[in-house]
């Protein structure tokens, strides 16, 4: 399994919906290294739902459910999306400054490449991530 993290304006789409939803298509990526990162995911991959704007953190986790397709809202270009479920909040999100200062975490790519709206999380900061979320590791 691999591990990812995908960004969302909570105003645009949060955690929230996305569990009332159960699971949605991760459309509207309009950047070439997100969109790669979108068909590098595979079904059963985990990934990190990140709030961006105000609150910087992650609040939760999904599954990719169907690996990456034509993306529907694209008008033009070669653009993918993925499907995603909901599996659970974190019982504690996980804001970017606690990112910033963890040893671990300090290198992600949300870090240090923050303007990426999708970026691969490899396993040990993975783990990092769902220890201080204070959930157990699915």
């Amino acid at each position: 399994m691999n591990y990812w993290l995908a960004k969302s304006e909570p105003e645009a789409y949060s955690w929230e919906q996305l569990v009332k939803d159960g699971k949605t298509a991760w459309t509207g990526v309009r950047n070439f290294q997100a969109r790669n990162n979108l068909r590098a995911m595979k079904k059963g991959d985990l990934v990190f739902f990140y709030h961006s704007g105000e609150s910087k953190e992650v609040v939760g986790t999904a599954t990719v459910v169907k690996e990456a397709y034509a993306d529907p809202t694209a008008k033009e270009g070669d653009w993918s999306c993925v499907d995603i479920a909901a599996d659970s909040p974190m019982s504690q999100p996980v804001n970017l400054a606690t990112m910033k200062a963890d040893k671990v975490l300090c290198e992600l790519p949300v870090v240090k490449l923050p303007r990426i709206s999708v970026t691969p999380v490899p396993g040990p900061q993975a783990r990092r991530l769902l220890e201080l979320g204070r959930k157990s590791r699915s």
